[in-house]
């Protein structure tokens, strides 16, 4: 009895862990031909968009540039740092394949066939078409090589299974590309675009669960910085109602707020990125973002007096 026991219990856990196995395999994207010749101007407007320096450059040294990676992201889960994704053949992704740099950056998956985390937020970048990526691609190997390797992720058990950011991926990770709104204007959906995909606001500017996943229905209405200080704001017409469309496009470039307050923290960097963009991008990012409906986001903590 105990032996047919035991047996049955084996044979439960080897179930388990080949469903375990099948469910959190990585999925890559095949990779289509090309449709045209890399973009460059296009792939430093994504670049900028995208905010690539703000996480990837060497820390303390002035060169935006320099994507030898670094920076520490504390999260609830750990302390994630930055890799190095300058075209450095040994230590950043010089000797990466398009094909690579295609699913790492819309699938959250590595060249060796694993889970990159998602502090990595590929949960907005797969809304980027393939062009797109093609372009960025071609852009980064155009910026000087760093060399260098970045330290592992702090993260504590169980955290820190790889395997297991596939059952993640399952909850919370969508896989379809954009698609524009035919009832909404070129300029929205290139802003919709923009914000939603390479320009991951929602990923800062929106509450997430016990597991990091973003609360779909308070998208875009702030909540705790996922660094573990202060607080990111608002940003439907609930938190910017007063706002117009100037108003959004003007702090986008210069991160100046129409009651005279200005960019302050981890949004400093991200101005410094959006004011490279052309202002037709920052306008249409406004128009986006104008047209969010009021969401009430979780409640900011009072602060203390005197603090």
């Amino acid at each position: 009895m105990l032996r047919r026991m035991l047996l049955a219990a084996l044979i439960a856990a080897a179930a388990a862990f080949g469903l375990h196995w099948w469910l959190t395999a990585p999925a890559a994207l095949a990779l289509p031909a090309p449709t045209r010749n890399p973009d460059l101007a296009n792939g430093q407007e994504l670049f900028n968009v995208g905010g690539c320096s703000s996480c990837h450059a060497v820390p303390n040294q002035p060169d935006r540039l320099r994507l030898g990676g670094g920076l520490a992201l504390g999260s609830p889960f750990g302390t994630f740092y930055a890799p190095n994704i300058s075209p450095d053949p040994a230590d950043g992704i010089g000797r990466w394949s398009e094909a690579d740099f295609v699913n790492a950056v819309t699938r959250g998956i590595s060249p060796a066939g694993t889970h990159y985390f998602p502090a990595f937020p590929y949960t907005s970048y797969h809304l980027a078409s393939i062009d797109d990526v093609r372009d960025l691609f071609a852009y980064l190997k155009t910026l000087p090589p760093v060399s260098g390797k970045v330290r592992d992720h702090a993260l504590p058990f169980p955290f820190n299974i790889r395997r297991n950011v596939g059952i993640w991926k399952l909850l919370f990770m969508d896989t379809e590309p954009f698609v524009a709104d035919a009832a909404r204007s070129p300029q929205w959906n290139r802003g919709a675009y923009l914000v939603n995909g390479f320009g991951h606001c929602a990923e800062c500017h929106s509450p997430r669960n016990a597991l990091g996943g973003i609360i779909a229905g308070q998208r875009f209405a702030g909540g705790p910085n996922p660094e573990g200080e202060g607080w990111v704001p608002n940003i439907t017409q609930q938190g910017i109602g007063s706002w117009s469309e100037k108003d959004i496009s003007d702090f986008l470039e210069t991160g100046d707020m129409p009651e005279g307050d200005s960019a302050s923290g981890a949004m400093r960097p991200v101005i410094k990125n959006l004011a490279q963009l052309t202002a037709e991008d920052r306008d249409a990012m406004a128009t986006y973002l104008k047209s969010l409906p009021p969401v009430q986001g979780p409640t900011p903590p009072k602060r203390k007096e005197g603090g």
